[in-house]
């Protein structure tokens, strides 16, 4: 980053303010004085000494004023071309790194759900995401002369960030659409808003700083389902993405706008009679307990084959699983799970949301039991169709179901997972049976022989996104996701041999 200049140096800060005035330079040009459009130290200082008291940073209190303000940005942002995207590519990497540990904390403070240790490294691991390298243009020449398509940005995308994880869904969907050459606005959840808009000040403070770009990165200050509704319908806004339940995703859907959906999932784990089941046993504690079951692709429920049933339980226990008997079960279910009446004559189960993202030791205290400190996940037999199992309830609780064989499993998590799509799990050594499962299932992510994670590149080959679009297909977001293809052709006798 830019030095900020010394306090002795007030005489050159006047003189270069009075210069760029008599020029007609606002300081949001003055990026733009230079021929190779970098920026001084005395610029960045110059900024930086009056940003304070006249600049939102991008967080506002009207949805229109943000939407309007991003449409800017966007503008300024596409002046300055793909070396400015690289640019707050780095800047959002990089703080995101830096404040892992503030943020974290400050994120788990607001939202009380989830455990410090995975919020931090939630952050640490937004320099994962893929930048500006992913765009790659595809050129073709023929007898007829040339062609070039090119990935072009919509302008502004607005976006929904949830509770679970604010601030790194946010910031690793800025580094996608801004990759992408687009500015964003966000509507995040309440629960998380207050974090995830200490993020955007910080990042357009930096932004600013570095490239005079005001407002690249947008926010409302206090969200609310009217100011999601506004950001929809604003003129300004070409493309929207959305991580988070059904209500918003099915709101999107209806915008009239074309929407990226990141829906509900309740990925399934099948655990088959060749499996390692050690292996499995450890792979499903880390993903299912990571941020205390907060991910939308962890472990949710599992399925063990009758013919390593028993051993699977006891390869679960001595992995560090705690387990509850039926009576303890019956006890958390009553507080975690109310039943109301569908108006059919047949009641569904509602899942307690101040239960969610709870450690596995309070949850054994619910059921009335003491597990040892330390334990990340607990574990107990269910049918399956128990309210565990069929509810995507993001608690370190995972119900054991056990099925006579694979074609049982099979159907059984194709049931759990109510065809969202989303992501499954499968344990074994079995090409046949994982063949089967991904042909049932047919989900977006499906991990053979690893925890859920693996699926996004965390010890797994492949890429990290926080939003995975399953409901509108698109899959796991990149760049490319945020951009429009764009075919230019020049027609000629163009070709040398």
């Amino acid at each position: 980053m830019n030095t900020q200049l010394d306090a002795d140096d007030s005489t050159v800060r006047h003189v270069v303010e009075e210069v760029l005035k008599r020029l007609g330079h606002t300081q949001g040009d003055t990026a733009s004085a230079r021929p190779d459009g970098a920026t001084t130290a005395t610029h960045s200082a110059t900024r930086s000494q009056h940003s304070s008291s006249k600049r939102n940073f991008g967080v506002f209190e009207d949805a229109n004023d943000a939407c309007e303000a991003a449409h800017a940005a966007y503008y300024q942002l596409r002046d300055q071309g793909v070396a400015a995207r690289i640019k707050v590519v780095e800047i959002v990497k990089g703080l995101c790194e830096k404040n892992a540990n503030s943020w974290g904390k400050m994120e788990l403070d607001e939202t009380k759900i989830g455990r410090l240790d995975h919020k931090i490294e939630k952050l640490q691991i937004v320099k994962l995401t893929p930048g500006v390298e992913w765009l790659q243009p595809d050129a073709m020449s023929g007898d007829h002369g040339i062609m070039l398509e090119e990935y072009t940005p919509f302008g502004v995308v607005g976006g929904v960030t949830p509770i679970t994880h604010s601030i790194p869904t946010l910031s690793s969907n800025v580094v996608s659409i801004v990759s992408a050459g687009n500015a964003v606005v966000f509507n995040p959840h309440p629960g998380g808003a207050r974090c995830a808009n200490v993020a955007v000040r910080v990042f357009n403070e930096a932004i600013y700083r570095e490239l005079g770009i005001e407002n690249l990165i947008c926010s409302v200050e206090e969200p609310t389902f009217e100011s999601f509704d506004a950001i929809s319908k604003s003129e300004q806004v070409g493309l929207l993405v959305v991580t988070g339940g059904p209500g918003v995703v099915s709101a999107a859907m209806k915008s009239g706008k074309r929407s990226v959906c990141a829906g509900p999932g309740n990925p399934p784990v099948l655990v088959d009679e060749t499996a390692d089941l050690d292996k499995a046993a450890r792979d499903i504690i880390f993903g299912a307990a990571y941020d205390n079951n907060l991910l939308c692709i962890g472990e949710k429920e599992v399925f063990v084959v009758d013919a390593v049933y028993r051993q699977f339980l006891q390869a679960f226990e001595n992995a560090g699983a705690f387990k509850l008997a039926q009576s303890q079960l019956d006890q958390l279910e009553k507080v975690v799970f109310s039943y109301e009446d569908d108006g059919g004559g047949c009641s569904h189960s509602v899942l307690n949301r101040e239960m969610i993202g709870k450690n596995a030791t309070y949850l054994a205290s619910i059921a009335g039991t003491r597990a040892p400190a330390g334990t990340e996940l607990i574990f107990a037999e269910t049918d399956a169709k128990h309210a565990f199992v069929v509810e995507e309830q993001m608690t370190p609780m995972i119900p054991v179901v056990r099925v006579c064989d694979v074609a049982q499993g099979v159907a059984d998590a194709k049931n759990a997972e109510h065809g969202y799509k989303h992501s499954s799990i499968i344990h074994s050594r079995h090409v046949d049976n994982m063949t089967i499962m991904a042909r049932e299932l047919d989900c977006t992510l499906f991990v053979k022989n690893g925890p859920s994670t693996s699926g996004l590149g965390l010890g797994g080959e492949g890429y990290l996104t926080y939003s995975i679009a399953t409901t509108t297909g698109e899959g796991i977001t990149t760049p490319e996701t945020f951009t429009r293809k764009r075919r230019c052709v020049m027609v000629d006798n163009l070709r040398i041999y």
